[in-house]
C-alpha cells in the first residue's frame, strides 16, 4: 500500500500516504506537459481505487477575525485533507505561501501541493500549525 508514505507523527500522515500514491500513480501514467484540468480529472478517477472520499473544486470560506470575507475554491478536500494542483516546471516560494494562506484562512490544518509539471512529481505537505494546536485544545 501508501505504507512508504506514512510518517509518524506527521498529522493525517494515512490520507495523505494515500493521495500521495494516487498522485505518484496518476504521474507516472500521464507525465508532465498537460494542464492542470486533465491531472485534476485522473485524480478524481484514481482517489476511488486508493479508497478515497473527495469533492472536487470545492468552495471554502475565508474568515478574517471569525468573519467570512469571502470565498475560494480549491482544487480537491480529500477526506480532512485540502490538495492543490500545480501544473508547471517548478513549484516557486509563491505557490507555498498561497495554499499556507488558504489552508489558514479555511480552518483546515493539512494541504498537499502537488505539481504535476515537472519531470518528477514534487509534493509539498504544508501544515497549519494554528489550526492544529487549536484542534488540539479542543479535543
Amino acid at each position: 500500500m501508501a505504507q512508504q508514505f506514512v510518517r509518524e507523527g506527521y498529522p493525517l500522515s494515512e490520507v495523505t500516504a494515500r493521495i500521495i500514491k494516487a498522485a505518484k500513480t496518476v504521474h507516472q501514467e500521464l507525465g508532465p506537459g498537460f494542464m492542470e484540468v486533465i491531472y485534476q480529472r485522473a485524480l478524481a478517477l484514481e482517489f476511488p481505487v486508493h479508497g478515497l472520499d473527495f469533492s472536487r473544486e470545492v468552495w471554502i470560506d475565508v474568515h478574517y477575525r471569525g468573519k467570512k470575507v469571502g470565498r475560494k475554491r480549491v482544487d480537491f478536500i480529500v477526506e480532512e485533507v485540502m490538495v492543490e494542483i500545480k501544473a508547471k516546471a517548478t513549484l516557486e516560494a509563491v505557490d507555498f505561501v498561497q495554499t499556507l494562506s488558504y489552508l489558514k484562512a479555511s480552518g483546515y490544518t493539512v494541504a498537499l501541493l502537488l505539481n504535476f509539471g515537472a519531470k518528477r512529481l514534487e509534493i509539498r505537505r504544508v501544515v497549519n500549525e494554528k489550526g492544529r494546536r487549536e484542534n488540539r485544545r479542543a479535543r
